[in-house]
């Protein structure tokens, strides 16, 4: 059973696009992280997923799991019922309007309340009675091209409002700062860069002396929507998307055409990807098979879908990704009906085929920098938090920038809810809040 964590004054929630996690503060400077009993084993670490399926005693009902036990069920029974991933990633996308799920049309808030439902519910005791003090992290720029912060906080409120409380956000980095300022003795300019799935932000705040009035003010942050997400993605275009048909051509009315990207879009994007088993994609991709010059190649892109083999390749790409932070190569290998794929990965390649993506979070990170008024030799330390903060090539835009003395790191999954149960309690929370 979760650790029943009482009383509390205040909750921090890190709604994040791989992982989410809580914690709750109570008064004594500390905050505790809430765990779960899931099937693995007890975890703080909540995955942000959702899995449906048809309810059988009610006709058009639809019965849905989150967490781990989402993908419990989806290894149960993947061709029965949907997994869907990162969903955190289109809260700014106007384009997004509903998930065809079975016979339901389920909005960006729908699927959030949802997920809090379940989270709730498996947090048993510990989040039973939730203070009134709630501080949600936000990322400091949403995912897409061209992101709606405005929708997404209508669709964060619509979320939320099932927790029957005042809702305070903040930015996810600032929150992490905040955490990590408690265990500074002295008084430093701090930068936080917060790498999750979907986006990579970064925040300066300075820290005070302890004991002061006020320990830190933030000074300024600045974020982009490529992360870990991203570089899966970079890893599918190299290995997976060239044996389903990418750069392939098809056959027009006596003319040979190249098959269109946009074909292989949702492949990027793991939201998307659960997205794509419905009777309009199939009957277009089964066209698209017909008239191909490599027709074989369609019919393994069409398995992957039918199949519902998404989470498999997910989960092949992100270990093939850990592995090389860790190791100079890697072994990428996935299987399924029609399809195997087998190898050698060097961390060279991976780092050639994410380099446009480290060239913007560098130009992102000096944004930062600009919008604190400060340059590089006047940050005196740098945390850095998210999986993908233990990718060595990221590590290395720091270090480059910063030098490897002044950067310290830790505590990757758990860092930000912590901070923002911290800053739950801070009488001045109102100078934190993200006003976007």
């Amino acid at each position: 059973m979760p650790a029943s964590i009482s009383p509390a004054r205040a909750v921090g929630i890190d709604f994040g696009t791989t992982n989410s996690v809580i914690a709750m503060a109570s008064g004594t400077g500390t905050a505790e992280l809430v765990e779960f009993d899931a099937p693995g084993g007890t975890s703080s670490v909540f995955r942000s997923a959702l899995c449906f399926w048809p309810e059988d005693s009610a006709p058009g009902g639809l019965a849905h799991e989150a967490g781990p036990w989402a993908i419990a069920e989806f290894l149960d029974f993947p061709q029965g019922s949907r997994l869907l991933q990162s969903f955190k990633s289109v809260a700014a996308r106007a384009t997004f309007e509903h998930a065809n799920l079975f016979e339901k049309r389920l909005r960006f808030e729908d699927l959030g309340q949802i997920f809090l439902k379940h989270l709730l519910a498996h947090g048993e005791e510990a989040l039973r009675n939730l203070p009134e003090r709630v501080v949600v992290g936000r990322p400091v720029r949403y995912v897409g091209a061209q992101p709606d912060p405005e929708l997404a906080r209508r669709r964060y409120n619509a979320m939320f409002a099932l927790l029957g409380r005042e809702i305070h956000y903040v930015y996810e980095p600032l929150g992490a700062a905040y955490g990590f300022a408690t265990g500074l003795s002295d008084p430093a300019t701090l930068l936080v860069a917060d790498f999750g799935g979907g986006t990579s932000d970064f925040s300066i705040v300075k820290v005070g002396p302890p004991g002061a009035a006020q320990r830190c003010v933030p000074l300024g942050s600045a974020g982009i929507g490529i992360a870990g997400d991203r570089f899966d993605s970079r890893i599918m275009d190299k290995l997976v998307l060239p044996l389903l048909g990418k750069g392939g051509t098809y056959n027009s009315f006596g003319k040979v055409l190249d098959i269109p990207a946009g074909h292989f879009t949702e492949f990027g994007d793991w939201s998307r990807l659960a997205l794509m088993r419905n009777r309009r994609t199939l009957a277009q991709l089964a066209q698209l098979e017909r008239s191909a010059t490599d027709p074989p190649a369609i019919a393994r892109m069409i398995a992957v879908v039918e199949n519902e083999l998404g989470y498999a390749l997910y989960e092949a790409v992100g270990q093939l990704k850990r592995s090389l932070s860790s190791e100079t190569h890697g072994h990428f290998h996935f299987e399924g009906p029609g399809l195997i794929i087998d190898a050698e990965v060097s961390r060279s390649d991976f780092e050639s085929w994410i380099a446009p993506d480290l060239l913007r979070i560098g130009e992102t990170l000096d944004a930062a920098l600009a919008n604190a008024g400060l340059d590089a030799r006047q940050i005196d330390q740098v945390f850095l938090t998210g999986g993908s903060s233990l990718i060595p090539a990221v590590r290395r835009v720091f270090e480059q920038r910063f030098g490897p003395d002044r950067i310290a790191s830790g505590n990757e999954m758990t860092s930000i809810a912590h901070g923002l149960a911290l800053l739950g309690e801070a009488p001045d929370l109102h100078d934190w809040i993200a006003l976007d």
